[in-house]
C-alpha cells in the first residue's frame, strides 16, 4: 500500500544525505579546484538496460545546494530503456554540482535498481494473471521511497507497516491457538482492515478458509504443493505465494494460479543500475 513520500520527508531525507557526506568541512575537493562562481553543465546517463526511478529525490540533491540550478528530465520514470541514454540535464553552479553528484546517483541508482529489477519480475509473469507485490524488507528510512520504486517499475506495494494490514505468520498463529483461532481473532479485533493468513500446508489452507480469511499468503511451498493449494482455496480467498521466489522460477509460480506473488528481493537484493554523471564548464 503506496504513502507518498511528502515534500518535507523527502527534504529531511535528502538534506541528512548531504550532510553525511559534506560533513562539517564541505567538499574540500571542490574548495581545492572549483574557483568559486564556476558554472557547468552536466548530463546524467543511463548505462544499462533499465527503468528510472528517484528523479525527485536527485533532483532535490542538486536544488537543496544551489536554489537557481536549471533541471532538465529526459526520462519518465518507469519507462523501460534496452539502450539506455540521458536521464538527467543540470546547469548551476559547478561546486553545487560536483558536491551534490554522489547523494543524487546514490538515490537515483538505488531506486532505479528497484524499479529495473520489479520491472523484470513483471515481465516474467506476463500472461498469467498473476501480481508482483514487495514486502517490509526495505532500507529503513527509504520505505516509501523504494516501495514507489516498485510501482514505478510495474509491481505492486504489500502492506506499508505493521499499521495498515493484519498479516498473520506462523508466530502471531502459534500465540493465539493456531490459525483459525488468530483469523477469528483478528476478524473481531480489526474488522475495518484488509486481513492475510500465512499458511504452511494444506491443513492451515483448510483452517483458514473454515475461518473465513480472505486472502492466504502460501509460504515456501513448491509449485506443486502451491498449485493443490489453490485448487482447495478454488476461489473463495485470494491466493498469494512467497519464499525462495527467484527470477528463474517466479513463472512457474505463477502458473499455478496465483493471484499474487510477493518477492522480497525486488527491495533487499535489487543491484543499484549504472549510472554516470559527465560535466562540462560553461563558458
Amino acid at each position: 500500500m503506496l504513502r507518498p513520500v511528502t515534500d518535507a520527508e523527502l527534504r529531511a531525507l535528502v538534506q541528512h544525505a548531504l550532510a553525511e557526506d559534506l560533513g562539517e568541512a564541505g567538499d574540500v575537493t571542490v574548495a581545492a579546484t572549483v574557483p568559486p562562481g564556476t558554472r557547468a553543465r552536466a548530463r546524467i546517463t543511463q548505462k544499462a538496460p533499465g527503468a528510472i526511478s528517484g528523479l525527485r529525490a536527485a533532483e532535490l540533491a542538486f536544488t537543496l545546494l544551489d536554489h537557481a540550478i536549471e533541471l532538465t528530465r529526459c526520462v519518465e520514470e518507469g519507462a523501460w530503456r534496452e539502450d539506455g541514454g540521458p536521464v538527467l540535464e543540470i546547469e548551476g553552479d559547478a561546486a553545487a554540482i560536483l558536491s551534490a553528484e554522489r547523494t543524487a546517483l546514490n538515490f537515483l541508482g538505488r531506486l532505479s535498481g528497484i524499479a529495473t529489477l520489479t520491472a523484470r519480475y513483471v515481465r516474467a509473469v506476463e500472461g498469467t494473471g498473476a501480481k508482483i507485490l514487495d514486502t517490509r524488507k526495505t532500507t529503513p528510512g527509504l520505505r516509501a521511497l523504494e516501495k514507489q520504486a516498485v510501482v514505478d517499475g510495474g509491481g505492486e506495494n504489500h502492506r506499508f507497516g505493521l499499521f495498515d494490514m493484519v498479516l498473520i505468520k506462523e508466530n502471531h498463529s502459534a500465540m493465539a491457538g493456531g490459525v483459525g483461532a488468530a483469523v477469528r481473532a483478528a476478524k473481531v479485533a480489526s474488522p475495518g482492515l484488509p486481513l492475510v493468513v500465512e499458511c504452511s500446508d494444506l491443513h492451515e489452507v483448510g483452517e483458514a478458509l473454515e475461518a473465513g480469511a480472505p486472502r492466504l499468503l502460501l509460504d515456501n511451498m513448491s509449485p506443486v504443493q502451491l498449485r493443490e493449494a489453490v485448487g482447495l482455496i478454488d476461489g473463495r480467498a485470494l491466493s498469494e505465494g512467497s519464499g525462495g521466489v527467484t527470477l528463474e522460477s517466479v513463472r512457474e509460480r505463477a502458473q499455478t494460479g496465483l493471484d499474487l506473488i510477493s518477492v522480497g528481493a525486488l527491495t533487499h537484493s535489487a543491484p543499484n543500475l549504472d549510472l554516470s554523471l559527465i560535466l562540462e564548464p560553461v563558458t
